[in-house]
This record gives C-alpha cells, structure tokens and sequence, in this order.
C-alpha cells in the first residue's frame, strides 16, 4: 500500500514535547514549498474526534477502550491520511498505532495478540514512512504537563502507568529500528529541535 506522499509520526508519553515540534516540522516544510497534513489520534475527522472526546474524558476497561481507538483510525486513515498521501501530500500525525500497543498494551496491560489483529484489520499493512518518538523520563513529562493544561483521564495516571508506557515505546522501537527514530526529549526546546531536524534530515525525502 505504497503511495507518493511521506508519513511521519509523533510518539511519547504525555509531557515529552512531541506536539510542539510537530507544528515547527510542519512550519519547516511548509516553508520549502510543501504540502502538509497535521493531525492527530484519536481524531483528525469529525467522528474520531468525537471518539476521542469519549476515550480521554469516560472510563472504560481496556478492550472498549482499544476497540474506540482502532474505530477512529479507521474512519482517519480512509477520509484524511490516505487521500491526503495519495495526492502526495506529507502527513504529520500526533499519534498513532504506537500509542496504542504503548498505552493500552503496556499502559493498561491489554493483550498484544488482540492489538496486533486490530492493527492488521484497521490498517490494512499501513504504516509510518518515519516515527519520531519523543524519549522524555515520566518526571520531566509530568513536570511539564502540570505548568500547561488540566489533565485529561489519561494525564491523570501515575508515574507508574507512565513508566510502562514509556517501556511499551521502546518495546516498539525496538521492533521497527528501521521506521522509528528515539528523539532525546531531554534539554531545551531548542536542543530538541535540533535533534529533529537531524533525524528528518538523515532521510534524505525532502
């Protein structure tokens, strides 16, 4: 399922720094002529934003929660990811399958083999061209997200939780070496950037 367009995808526990540098990177492109899609999981269509609502603010045991998530990047991926790569277009996206097997796999402690069947069914053999995945420590993270925004139910987890997230990320990382690139998120914004701006670079796509 190849097609002419680039997509990229932001990953990291809540509080890393991944969004920001998301809309610098889509600044950046933009600027040398391209076109870019930014969106985010769950979300990115009038229905899976609506899904999204309901995932980040209703409890819900693991499974309805993973089935919410995989319905919203269904509807995402067929009416705003592919037709936007297949005009090639590049998409930015805040999130992705990543997440998931990071949070409800390893956050929640879901079954895998149940994550993996989704992930075949929804996608189809889809997958990031590049992940950047934003490696902050869960206190730096919690730290950041405590100066910026009421927490979601998400957000409101312990730093426990967010450790197993962050070991879901690099469970992930460690199967994909050739799709997913660890960003230090440590140090200053500015510090960050330059660290992502080398990894986009080192591609050689744009």
């Amino acid at each position: 399922m190849n097609a002419p367009g680039r997509f990229v995808t932001f990953e990291g526990i809540d509080g890393a720094g991944k969004s920001s540098h998301l809309e610098a990177l889509a600044g950046w492109m933009r600027a040398r002529g391209h076109e870019v899609l930014v969106t985010r999981e769950p979300g990115g269509t009038p229905l899976a934003e609506a899904l999204r609502e309901l995932v980040l603010e209703r409890p819900m045991d693991g499974l309805t929660e993973s089935l919410l998530v995989f319905a919203a990047r269904r509807d995402h991926l067929q009416r705003a990811i592919e037709p936007a790569l297949q005009r090639g277009a590049t998409v930015l996206c805040d999130r992705f399958t990543d997440a998931t097997f990071a949070y409800q796999g390893a956050g929640r402690g879901f079954d895998r083999q149940v994550l993996a069947c989704l992930e075949g069914w929804v996608q189809q053999g889809r997958q990031p061209d590049l992940t950047l995945w934003f490696d902050a420590a869960p206190s730096v993270a919690a730290a950041r997200r405590a100066a910026v925004r009421r927490p979601d139910r998400f957000e409101s987890e312990d730093e426990a939780f967010f450790a197993r997230v962050r070991e879901g990320y690099a469970a992930r990382a460690a199967e994909a070496l050739r799709r997913v690139e660890r960003i230090d998120a440590g140090g200053d914004r500015a510090e960050v950037w330059q660290r992502v701006e080398a990894a986009v670079a080192a591609r050689g796509w744009w």
